[in-house]
This record gives C-alpha cells, sequence and structure tokens, in this order.
C-alpha cells in the first residue's frame, strides 16, 4: 500500500513552533500585565472573551479537521451551561467536582451520537442541520420553564468552595481569566498532540478525500463523529464557565446568533493553527467594544472590517502571523549572505 508523506516543510514546522513560543509569551505577558496595570472593564472583557474563545475554539477546530461549518455550537454550549445549573443544585446526586466534568461528559456523548446521523451530509446541508439543531435547543430551553426558567432564565446556587477555590474567585474577572487561560491552554497542547498521532492525520485525510480512505477500508463516518463530538466538548467547557462565571443562564445563549459570532471569530482568527479561533475572540471582542463606543452602527462595520480581513489575509490572523514569521528564516540567510 503506497503511503502518502505527511512531512511538513523545515519553514512551516519552524513558523508554527515561533508562533506556539510568540502565543505562549504573549499569554504570560498578558496574565501579568493585567494583574498589575489593567483596568477593571479591560479584565471584564477578557474575561469573557476567553470564555466565549472555547466556544470559537470548537467551531475553529470543526472546520480546521474536518472542513464543516457549524451554525449550531452554540446548543452544547448551553446545554454545558444549563449542566452546570443542575450539577450545583441540591437535586444533583453527586458533588460539583464530579458533576461538572460529566456534564461535559455528557454533552459530548450526546453530540458523538448526533454526529453519527449528520456526518453523512456535508456542505450547506450539514451546516442547516446544525442551525436547525441548535434553534431545537434553543426552543426548548424557551418552553421547559420548570427546567430552565423559560425566557425569565435561572440563577445558579453557587457553593461557597469549588475544587478548594473560593466561589468569589470564580466570579471575579480576573479569577475566571486565570481559570480559563489554565483550561485552554491544557486543552491546546491535548489537541497539539492529538493532531500528531494517526487519527489526527486521518481525520485530516478524511478532510482532503473521504472517499479514497473509505477505499482504503476505513470507516470515516466514526471518526467524523468524534471530531465532532471534541468541538462539541470543547463548547461545553466554555457553556460550563460561562454558568460559574455569570451566576446565572437564560435561553438567549443557545441562539443561533450566538453560534454566528463565534463563526465570526473563528474565521476572524483563522484555522492555519490551532490557537486562531481564540485569537479571534480576543480580536472580536474588542473590536466590538471599541467600535460600540463610536457607532451605533458597530455591527456594520464589524462586518466591513471582517470582509477586508477575509480578503488580504483568507487564512484569519493566525495564517497572517505565520506568514510573517516563515519569512523569518529567510531574512536571515539574507543577513549572513551579506
Amino acid at each position: 500500500m503506497a503511503m502518502i508523506s505527511t512531512a511538513r516543510p523545515p519553514v512551516a514546522g519552524l513558523s508554527q513552533r515561533l508562533s506556539m513560543l510568540i502565543v505562549l509569551v504573549a499569554l504570560a505577558a498578558l496574565l501579568f500585565g493585567v494583574e498589575r496595570f489593567g483596568s477593571r472593564i479591560l479584565v471584564s472583557l477578557l474575561a469573557q472573551a476567553i470564555i466565549v474563545s472555547a466556544l470559537a475554539f470548537g467551531v475553529g477546530l470543526l472546520i480546521r479537521v474536518s472542513g464543516l461549518v457549524s451554525f449550531g455550537h452554540a446548543a452544547p454550549f448551553g446545554l454545558g451551561a444549563y449542566g452546570t445549573v443542575y450539577a450545583l443544585s441540591g437535586a444533583a446526586p453527586l458533588p460539583p467536582e464530579i458533576g461538572l466534568p460529566l456534564v461535559v461528559m455528557f454533552v459530548t456523548l450526546v453530540f458523538f451520537l448526533i454526529g453519527l446521523v449528520i456526518s453523512r451530509l456535508e456542505g450547506v446541508a450539514f451546516s442547516m442541520l446544525t442551525l436547525a439543531l441548535g434553534q431545537a435547543a434553543f426552543v426548548a430551553a424557551t418552553k421547559f420553564r420548570s427546567l430552565t426558567g423559560g425566557g425569565d432564565g435561572v440563577i445558579i446556587d453557587m457553593p461557597r468552595q469549588l475544587y478548594g477555590v473560593h466561589a468569589d474567585v470564580l466570579q471575579s474577572p480576573y479569577g475566571m481569566f486565570v481559570v480559563g487561560v489554565a483550561l485552554l491552554t491544557l486543552v491546546y497542547f491535548a489537541l497539539n498532540i492529538a493532531e500528531r498521532t494517526q487519527l489526527g492525520r486521518l481525520a485530516v485525510a478524511i478532510r482532503e478525500n473521504e472517499e479514497r480512505v473509505r477505499f482504503l477500508g476505513y470507516r470515516t463516518r466514526v471518526l467524523k463523529a468524534g471530531v465532532f463530538a471534541v468541538s462539541a466538548s470543547l463548547a461545553a467547557l466554555g457553556g460550563v464557565l460561562f454558568a460559574l462565571y455569570q451566576g446565572f443562564v437564560s435561553p438567549e445563549i443557545l441562539h443561533w446568533t450566538f453560534s454566528g459570532s463565534a463563526l465570526i471569530m473563528a474565521i476572524l482568527g483563522g484555522t492555519s493553527a490551532l490557537w486562531g479561533p481564540v485569537a479571534g475572540a480576543f480580536a472580536f471582542f474588542f473590536l466590538k467594544d471599541g467600535l460600540a463606543d463610536v457607532t451605533t452602527h458597530w455591527l456594520a462595520v464589524l462586518g466591513i472590517t471582517l470582509i477586508l480581513v477575509t480578503i488580504a489575509w483568507p487564512s484569519g490572523i493566525s495564517g497572517a502571523v505565520q506568514f510573517l514569521l516563515a519569512r523569518v528564516p529567510a531574512l536571515f540567510a539574507k543577513g549572513k549572505g551579506r
């Protein structure tokens, strides 16, 4: 059987390592700078951005690995948030420290089963079906008032401590920002390792030519459903963090517009690097906040900005950064040649 080489060019590998190093240094500087010099508004924006970036991370991962676009990832985000409400309530049979991971695992399992069904579809059909599923979850959340509080939402009964951390820390902007950065960093490195495994390379091969992978004897549907489930688990993690930080959950987080915002973040950040959607989430939040102070038509300006970024840098912020870093070895080579 002929083997397809998956080796990357040395320059591309170097640019990826440099971009990873820059991201780590930027995160360390950001954590230090926010604690010392950040205003309350800035820290609040960063906390919101790190929470929603988990959702954008899930959407971007699905695009990156499977080439599929989801308009319904607000559903796992909302299920994670409402699952947190139940895990922290007196009706929960298990301690919150056990219940919260089980919430993410339950959402992952549900969307794995859903993925087994909808993974047959591609392109617009897949996107529209995810949109329908997301809106079905939104309608269910507004109708079942006994469970979700309906349109009024539900207030979370926060415990005094969670995982040995006081609840006030989790509901403070800086505390949630640190927790969010730590969790997403762990997720980032886990996914970075997973991409280099045989299953990770096989998932990319399915994206490129699923029919040929089937011809080689692989069952593609299970792996596609697995990728869909992992992307949903990231969104569910964001929902758990959202519920812990806000202490309140309403059906608004299940609406399709929230999924659309996450998709914009993923496109803005780009999916050429794993960290791209996270960068897109931060850019989206600060653009939104800055434009809202200048004009009431900030959505139109944001849309135009997104179009310009897509035209100038089709691979988004991460693609632009990697393009610039790929030129670094050439610059050093020119310097040595003089």
